[in-house]
């Protein structure tokens, strides 16, 4: 027994039905906008003189208003309960001049070997830098900027030691 073409219609019926009582739903009110707030309450649009919002879809999504109680706990959450203890606080300045003294050293020590290869300006010319005069002073520009980073690195480094409490002072005097 074979079923005919139209016994199958009402099942495909359904979904069209469906989808047209959706769509009432999904229908969207008359969309105001005040400045950057919107509303679809006609009466305070119009107290307002808000602008009715025409073509397309607007899509609002309330934000909710943090209470009183929760503002609070915000507020404490962002200080700290306890204060830092004066001995870790000193240990850990301890460990930030260690390390910030441990960087000026391998800076001044990079520094000492790009003014020994820079020579005054004269570095010895290498292999393919004799033929090609260019290479050489490209090769001569880029010692010139690698010092002049390197000594801004220098400074920079002297100040955070600067900033950083410590015992002593006098390896930032160099």
């Amino acid at each position: 027994m074979e079923p005919s073409k139209y016994s199958m219609k009402p099942i495909f019926l359904i979904p069209l039905v469906a989808v047209g009582l959706a769509s009432g739903v999904f229908a969207q009110e008359r969309i105001y906008r005040c400045g950057n707030e919107y509303t679809n309450t006609v009466s305070e649009g119009q107290a307002k003189n808000c602008k009715l919002v025409s073509g397309g879809n607007v899509t609002v999504v309330q934000a909710h208003k943090p209470s009183a109680a929760s503002g609070n706990r915000a507020a404490t959450a962002a200080q700290p309960s306890q204060r830092v203890d004066t001995g870790d606080q000193r240990a850990k300045d301890s460990d930030s001049r260690l390390i910030l003294e441990s960087e000026l050293k391998k800076a001044e020590a990079r520094h000492a070997e790009l003014l020994k290869e820079y020579n005054n300006g004269e570095p010895e010319k290498m292999g393919p830098e004799a033929r090609n005069h260019q290479k050489y002073l490209d090769r001569v520009g880029e010692l010139k900027a690698s010092i002049s980073r390197n000594e801004s690195d220098i400074a920079g480094i002297r100040r955070e030691l600067g900033r950083v409490p410590g015992a002593s002072s006098a390896s930032t005097l160099k």
